[in-house]
Formats: structure tokens, sequence, C-alpha cells
């Protein structure tokens, strides 16, 4: 059992260095690092993860940047990122973080942390242990950001 992590030099921040660090510090699972120049470049590295290097669940990190054009490359980006799923029957975990989501660098660095380190937890949880994300079905789970809780009726 492997974790692919796809990250990019688009990025503003190493991405692929604090999702290792936090695989590490929670599992053993080894892992496989592939870097590319972009966001859209994403897919393709998450399923050559999935059918070359035989991970069973990919991490694809990206930061696109605030124009509407980087927007858009994201939301492509996505779309691919949800077809490689389909084609290969795995999960992959989609963690972007959009440059105008933070009022300065320092945010920038927090949600950035903070995202991929949870997102993280949840593709172990995917593959270890399922019952975890079960229980936090319907809770308002929010990564970057703090969780904002269930609706009570």
């Amino acid at each position: 059992m492997r974790v692919g992590i796809a990250d990019t030099t688009f990025a503003r921040i190493d991405m692929g260095k604090i999702a290792i660090d936090e695989l590490r510090k929670i599992c053993s699972i080894p892992y496989v690092r592939y870097t590319v120049p972009g966001i859209k470049d994403l897919p393709v590295a998450a399923k050559k993860l999935i059918e070359e290097k035989g991970c069973e669940i990919v991490i694809a990190l990206g930061m696109p940047g605030p124009k509407p054009i980087d927007k858009q490359c994201a939301h492509e980006a996505s779309m691919g990122l949800i077809l490689a799923q389909l084609m290969t029957n795995k999960h992959i975990i989609e963690v972007f973080v959009h440059e105008d989501e933070a009022k300065d660098e320092r945010e920038l660095w927090e949600i950035t942390e903070n995202r991929v380190r949870e997102h993280v937890r949840n593709a172990v949880d995917l593959l270890l242990n399922p019952k975890r994300l079960q229980k936090l079905a319907g809770t308002g789970q929010r990564q970057g950001f703090p969780d904002v809780g269930p609706l009570l009726r």
C-alpha cells in the first residue's frame, strides 16, 4: 500500500513537503511524490501514481492564483481529477488552496498547512479507518478553516 502525493511548482508553498511531514507523523505508509509544473498537470500525475506506481490513494495539491484564468484552470484540473478517479476507481483527494482565500501571506500559510494536514488525515482514514469518517458525517468539517458544525433541528 502506498500514498501518492502530486504537487506543483506553481504553488507558492511546498505543499508536498507539508503532506509528507503529516503522513510521517500519523502512520508508516510509504509514499511516492510526483511534482509537476502546474495544476492542470495534476490529473495525469495522479493517474500515473495509481497505475504506474501502485498507489492506493493520491493527494493532489495545488494553489491556483487569484485571477479568473487561474480559477478556470483550477476548475479544469478538478474535472480532470474527477475523471481520473472514475478511470482508476481510486480516490484522489483534491487539496486546492486559492491564493485569494487569505487576506495576507501569513493567513495563506495557515490555511494551506491546515488544509493539507487535514486532508492527509482524511486520505489515511479512507485507507485504514473509514469508520472514523462515518462518525464525522454531517458534522460540518472544514479543511483550512474552523469547522462549522452540524445544522440542528
